[in-house]
């Protein structure tokens, strides 16, 4: 599809491109069929896309034989993909952030960048066998960095201990219509079992969020300033925060595994120092 057509489009629907919401459209026929490719899709599958639009991903999607479930938030789409799929599509409209999904085993989606993140970890909450997803560059790039690179965080943590994660094409800016400021990549995802044990996954979100929000503060300093972790942290006196595994080092220096190391560590930390011995959020 060229620039021109969907132009037109839009204007036969009374509508422009709104890059709030992150409406740019992808043009290039070859990026689509390789994304559909990635995803291996059968008459066996059934399969989530989010952010349809006009249908251009969603055409390859249900040449494949497999049930497509769409879930687009602007009205007007909705009625122009309901004339162009008919009974073909089941199109749900509502936020996909916010809304329930309903059940599927495989995800292909250019998501809206905006909303990158939520949803990515809204998907990997509800279970799926892969993804494929078109995320903005910058955004792909931090979820398979490394520890001690600028791009590593707490996306890339969240991600490592959830899924395998891997870029498997670069997608220009040229591929859109409007243009974005950004170049895009595809991401495979495939959810797996984390590789390694923590004993309480929420106290290892939230360390690690704790962390991340003072990266470059020494971790003992982080923790005890950060609202997050206060009711784990309690009053822990410092010298057991810094009795605690890595806590003189930064963020950006602990591999995932070494986080889970420490937020065992403060766990435990929690319940000694508790009068009842339980954790100090517990009930």
């Amino acid at each position: 599809m060229r620039a021109e057509e969907v132009r037109n489009i839009l204007e036969s629907l009374g509508k422009r491109a709104n890059k709030r919401l992150g409406q740019n459209f992808l043009l290039d026929e070859s990026v689509v069929r390789r994304q559909v490719s990635i995803a291996s899709l059968s008459s066996k599958d059934t399969v989530l896309e989010i952010g349809p639009g006009l249908g251009m991903l969603t055409e390859e999607l249900l040449k494949t034989g497999a049930k497509v479930v769409a879930v687009e938030q602007d009205s007007e789409f909705c009625r122009f993909l309901q004339r162009r799929f008919g009974e073909r599509l089941q199109l749900i409209q509502a936020d996909a952030v916010k809304a329930f999904l309903p059940g599927f085993n495989k995800v292909v989606s250019n998501l809206p960048y905006q909303i990158s993140s939520p949803i990515t970890f809204k998907l990997l909450g509800t279970g799926f066998e892969l993804a494929v997803l078109m995320l903005q560059r910058e955004f792909a790039e931090r979820m398979i960095a490394k520890p001690g690179t600028a791009e590593y965080g707490r996306l890339s943590v969240g991600l490592y201990y959830r899924a395998n994660c891997e870029i498997v094409l670069n997608v220009p800016r040229t591929a859109f219509w409007p243009q974005p400021r950004v170049d895009s990549c595809l991401v495979k995802l495939v959810p797996r079992k984390a590789p390694f044990v923590v004993k309480d996954e929420g106290v290892f979100a939230e360390v690690t969020k704790a962390i991340f929000s003072h990266r470059r503060k020494k971790i003992v300093n982080s923790l005890m300033t950060d609202p997050s972790v206060s009711a784990l942290v309690g009053n822990a006196k410092k010298d057991a925060l810094n009795a605690l595994p890595h806590s003189s080092r930064r963020a950006e220096e602990l591999s995932p595994e070494m986080i889970g190391e420490l937020a065992d560590a403060l766990l435990e930390l929690s319940v000694s120092s508790s009068p009842s011995g339980r954790r100090s959020t517990d009930r």
